[in-house]
């Protein structure tokens, strides 16, 4: 799959290599931001040379199938990767949104669904979370949006009755707001994104 909205564009086709030796085929669009943060980028190169590509004229918007597949299968092949075309100096970022640590809680932003659950996947880092002073099994008051939500910060899904709201560290280490065996943003009419805010405890 290849998250692609500016195909066709001046973007560049790129190929990204990883210090953990990894090669990386997308658009140079900011999509390898949170590879270069975990892993560090070794080099990259644009996708120009015709032979890594699939006929003679290439789409304006199937970029997917015309230059990121056969490059990929060039690479897999175990070809030569500096032949894909000229090395490129500077990538473009991605710059996320971050939670707002504050006296008073953390604000931060509903940005994502943990489909096909419906859980409320926030941007809050659950270590800053934990400095916030709730124990496991506390009942936590967090404001979504202009709907306020009170939930028991959990470990399971089984700490709590089914359809009963929980809020717990995901698999990435952010918070997330969910209920058991429920979809907690159909149930709640939740649409995205939306501001979240947590308080600190006794606050």
């Amino acid at each position: 799959m290849v998250v692609d909205p500016g195909v066709g564009t001046s973007r560049k086709a790129v190929v990204v290599k990883s210090k953990k030796e990894q090669y990386f085929v997308l658009p140079d669009n900011g999509l390898i931001t949170p590879v270069g943060d975990r892993d560090g980028i070794q080099g990259a190169r644009e996708i120009t040379n015709p032979a890594w590509m699939i006929g003679a004229k290439v789409s304006s918007t199937f970029h997917g199938r015309d230059i990121f597949s056969p490059a990929a299968a060039h690479l897999a092949a175990g070809e030569d990767w500096t032949l894909v075309g000229p090395e490129v100096k500077q990538l473009v970022r991605l710059t996320p949104r971050e939670a707002k640590v504050e006296e008073k809680g953390i604000t931060g932003e509903i940005f994502a669904l943990d489909d096909p659950f419906g859980s409320l996947i926030s941007d809050i880092p659950g270590d800053e979370f934990k400095k916030l002073g709730y124990a496991l099994g506390e009942n936590v008051r967090v404001r979504v949006g202009d709907k306020t939500f009170i939930a028991p910060y959990s470990r399971t899904f089984m700490d709590v009755a089914v359809g009963e709201p929980l809020l717990y560290v995901d698999s990435r280490g952010r918070m997330e707001l969910g209920l058991n065996q429920r979809s907690f943003a159909q149930v709640n009419k939740i649409t995205l994104p939306v501001a979240v805010f947590i308080p600190r405890k006794g606050k």
